[in-house]
């Protein structure tokens, strides 16, 4: 599956922005979808996932509360959208498709659960 990312751009602290992630071909809803980052000068990071069928999703404790994962099939589309943003949320945001068992990964999903990638989208918070 191709995955192509978007939304990406200059937001104030405590912004709200919304990520877009479009994959093509007909069998989106058979994946796993993820979001993760590469914060300036650092390891890239797990943000969110969702599971393939929408019906549970993992964030990590940076940003729950903050950011939810909607996915809308009909569009082959996963959403990030981020709330109450702030500078540590700036980075490059990957979007990602993956087929592991849900159930066999952990609730921060390894970048190895994920076969497929999305090009990034940068976001950038300014305080």
């Amino acid at each position: 599956v191709q995955l192509q990312a978007s939304g990406g751009g200059l937001v104030r602290a405590r912004g709200s922005l919304r990520l877009s992630c479009t994959a093509s071909g007909r069998i989106f809803g058979s994946f796993n979808m993820g979001w993760f980052r590469r914060q300036p000068g650092k390891e890239r990071e797990f943000v969110a996932a969702i599971s393939w069928s929408g019906s549970s999703k993992y964030y990590a404790d940076s940003v729950k509360g903050r950011f939810t994962i909607p996915r809308e099939d009909a569009k082959n589309t996963v959403y990030l959208q981020m709330n109450v943003l702030t500078p540590e949320d700036t980075a490059v945001y990957y979007c990602a498709a993956g087929k592991t068992p849900w159930g066999t990964m952990a609730r921060t999903p390894d970048s190895d659960d994920f076969g497929s990638w999305g090009q990034g989208t940068l976001v950038t918070v300014s305080s």
